[in-house]
């Protein structure tokens, strides 16, 4: 077997109930959960009773999935899987960081909190929405958002599927210039247009205040969506950075294989992520976890 990578899901997975299982089940998980709801309160009623439209607020979603994700991840490390690496999805980039110690847990915590109040800040200023298309080309679709003033190609998640980030007004004539050009697009449940020019004042905003954090080179390989390589000592770059330029997940995974990856575990909410990694790499070992049962059949499989 070769190395073990965790993945961390991001925004777009959440739902009530979320982290419920390992809170209930893992004292580690919910002591973090504990202090989180001290400095956060509301933040475990919004976890595991949040109502869809309250937890699609991206002030609510970030916090909340920040403390799903790392819950699984740590009841997974605590049944004795240990990963070689990890990488996470657009939010899931900051458990990964705190999970990998780049920061302290409740330091995590609360630079998720001001990451979900900044974007959806911005949000609030430039209205836009976010579609995944499928069934083109990566060119294709570039080709089709240059027609446009503000669309922007943001998400380059998997063969066959790149979401973009459009102007509200916008999004409507570029939708019907996909389906003309042959293509798909499904909304994305996220508040606002990530990843793209719209968030160029959340990144600021957001980097003045974790410079006050301490932020350290990770004690294990953590993928950067921005540069789809390790983070070294620039910490603090790379995730302002992540917040306003384009998330390169397919690279990254690749990026992992070629450094001998083969073996990923969703750790967080749902499975969107092991879905994108099977069509990015067919042979990959993919799993994900949201819930104890999930983590010892993960565990038995691997003969942990």
């Amino acid at each position: 077997m070769g190395k073990i990578a965790f993945v961390f899901s991001g925004q777009g997975a959440q739902k009530a109930g979320m982290g419920k299982a390992f809170y209930e089940a893992n004292e580690t998980v919910k002591t973090l959960f504990d202090s989180a709801e001290a400095l956060r309160e509301g933040t475990l009623k919004q976890c595991f009773e949040g109502t869809a439209e309250e937890l699609k607020e991206t002030q609510n979603t970030q916090p909340c999935l920040y403390l799903a994700d790392l819950a699984a991840a740590s009841a997974v490390s605590e049944a004795g899987i240990t990963p070689d690496g990890v990488a996470g999805f657009s939010l899931g980039e900051i458990p990964a960081l705190a999970f990998a110690g780049a920061c302290s847990h409740l330091d995590g915590f609360q630079l998720a909190m001001k990451r979900g109040e900044v974007m959806a800040k911005a949000a609030a200023e430039h209205p836009a929405h976010m579609l995944a298309v499928m069934k083109l080309e990566n060119e294709k679709i570039e080709e089709i958002c240059k027609q446009f003033r503000q669309v922007y190609p943001v998400n380059y998640n998997a063969p066959g599927q790149l979401v973009v980030a459009g102007a509200k007004e916008e999004m409507d004539d570029f939708n019907k210039a996909i389906r003309e050009a042959g293509g798909r697009g499904m909304p994305v449940a996220v508040g606002g247009g990530f990843h793209s020019p719209f968030m160029d004042e959340a990144s600021k905003e957001f980097a003045e205040v974790a410079k006050n954090f301490e932020l350290k080179q990770p004690e294990i390989l953590v993928y950067s969506n921005y540069t789809t390589e390790p983070y070294g000592e620039n910490v603090l770059e790379l995730m302002r950075n992540q917040i306003n330029h384009s998330l390169r997940w397919q690279e990254s995974i690749e990026r992992m294989a070629a450094d001998g990856f083969d073996t990923f575990i969703e750790v967080g909410v749902g499975d969107t992520l092991k879905k994108l990694i099977k069509r990015i790499l067919p042979d990959a070992r993919v799993y994900s976890v949201s819930n104890m049962e999930e983590v010892q059949k993960v565990k038995e499989e691997l003969g942990c």
